[in-house]
């Protein structure tokens, strides 16, 4: 059988691959379907065909899988946001624990490892505590919206369909978020859209309103309100921020980032504050932590607690270690760690995270901690001594070679390794494993209702 885009074929789905995807076979020919689990039977139109496999989208679900459920949200299926709500969340933990068995094995050729069952998430719905909003001067409406006149198509403030930049949902009501965070959102939206200043339009790249960002502290249940415009115009935004502030007393920073650029990034090129401080404060194990608007922090307070914990029990440190970290950030892995070693040295390439971790430092009582503000691989330069402990915790793309060959070459008695992407955990890994025996991995859900999963794997040599 010869496949075609725009053709229908009937499928049974027998594997999910990671990406959240399901896999079906046809003549065989690998069928790739969004939106689809092991046990549905489908019929699904292709929209990509290539040499070795095809992509395809459910056009009927003839048969539902017994994993599925009965997602709450009313966007699921069209929100880039969360697009597993449909799975039974106990399920998802198993796939997601396959994910990263199938990864060592397949891309890492590391066979036999103890993967522990994934440590589950202590919230499954609000339990992030940053989300980015963005505005547009279009917005993209549900199938049962199509119909109806009386909802405004110029203005949206919300979600992205997944895949496409300039289509946005307008949300009401994100479950990711917690309950004061959808009020402050809603609030927002009120007041933008009966303002006389325009939306930012993605296409034309005119307008003002470009982005909002909400950050929550989960220990002290406060909020940053983050307002990113296309132009300096205080005028036009202290007026919501002083209404906001009237609104929600849990309020207790609002600042404006001014983003002229025409990327899409909810950073802006300089920043004012409109009200309170330009942080807010929040705790992991007993550390506080000061949180600017565009500092990174995990973004599943109790998950990175848990994340933390692991990387902590899989260091093994007595008090008597160096420990060497790098991509170490803000300082939040480094602080996790001095009580239980000699000294940990971070090493991190931008200079504003090195200097929020020294300030955390500083604001936690801590003097074992010292950060080297450099690339990677000339901040290694500068370690003369073998660490008995390195933890690394790259971005999503991994360690660069290099990076790997310096690693080997300074031959630290223990690595710690923790990974947001397993496809690049089983990369690293492999080029590691003439040099070191990976001891065992342990995943931990630090976002529900997504394929997305965190990895503590532990090396010795």
């Amino acid at each position: 059988m010869s496949v075609k885009k725009g053709q229908i074929l009937e499928l049974r789905i027998e594997k999910l691959l990671f990406g959240g995807r399901g896999l079906g076979w046809v003549d065989g020919l690998a069928v790739f379907v969004e939106r689809a689990v092991p046990g549905d039977e489908v019929r699904a139109r292709v929209f990509k065909k290539k040499k070795n496999h095809a992509e395809a989208r459910v056009v009927e679900l003839t048969v539902p899988s017994s994993f599925r459920v009965d997602p709450p949200c009313q966007y699921s299926g069209y929100c880039g946001g969360c697009t597993w709500q449909f799975l039974d969340y106990e399920r998802q933990l198993l796939f997601k624990r396959e994910h990263v068995v199938e990864s060592l094995e397949h891309i890492g050729q590391i066979k036999d490892i103890r993967v522990h069952p994934v440590i589950p998430s202590e919230k499954i719905f609000a339990y992030r505590n940053k989300m980015e909003f963005s505005f547009s001067d279009r917005r993209w409406l549900l199938p049962e919206e199509l119909s109806r006149k009386d909802i405004p198509k110029d203005f949206a403030l919300g979600l992205h369909v997944p895949g496409a930049f300039d289509k946005v949902l307008d949300t009401q009501t994100c479950l990711l978020l917690p309950d004061t965070g959808n009020k402050i959102l809603s609030d927002v939206r009120h007041y933008v859209r009966e303002s006389p200043i325009p939306p930012y339009g993605l296409r034309s790249h005119k307008g003002f309103w470009r982005f909002l960002m909400l950050r929550h502290s989960s220990s002290h249940d406060k909020w940053m309100v983050n307002i990113i415009t296309s132009e300096e115009q205080r005028p036009w935004v202290q007026p919501l921020a002083d209404l906001l502030c009237q609104k929600h007393e849990d309020i207790t920073s609002v600042v404006n980032n001014i983003n002229t650029r025409k990327a899409g990034i909810a950073v802006g090129q300089w920043e004012i504050v409109l009200s309170g401080d330009p942080f807010i404060l929040d705790k992991i194990a007993g550390f506080e932590f000061e949180i600017s608007a565009n500092s990174f922090f995990q973004t599943n307070t109790a998950g990175a607690a848990r994340l933390y914990e692991t990387v902590k029990a899989y260091t093994g440190l007595t008090g008597k270690e160096t420990v060497v970290d790098l991509y170490s950030g803000t300082g939040t892995i480094p602080i996790f760690l001095c009580d239980s070693a000699r000294e940990v040295i971070g090493i991190e390439i931008s200079e504003g995270a090195v200097r929020d971790a020294e300030k955390n430092c500083r604001k936690n009582r801590i003097d074992n901690c010292r950060f080297i503000s450099k690339d990677i691989k000339e901040g290694l330069k500068d370690i003369i001594d073998t660490p008995d402990v390195m933890v690394i915790d790259p971005p999503r793309v991994g360690m660069h070679k290099d990076v790997i060959k310096m690693v080997r070459s300074l031959s630290p008695g223990r690595i710690v390794y923790v990974s947001c992407n397993p496809a690049t955990l089983a990369r690293d890994l492999a080029a590691l494993k003439e040099d070191y025996h990976l001891v065992e991995v342990q995943p931990v859900d630090m976002f529900p209702h997504t394929y997305h999963i965190e990895s503590v794997a532990r090396l010795e040599k």
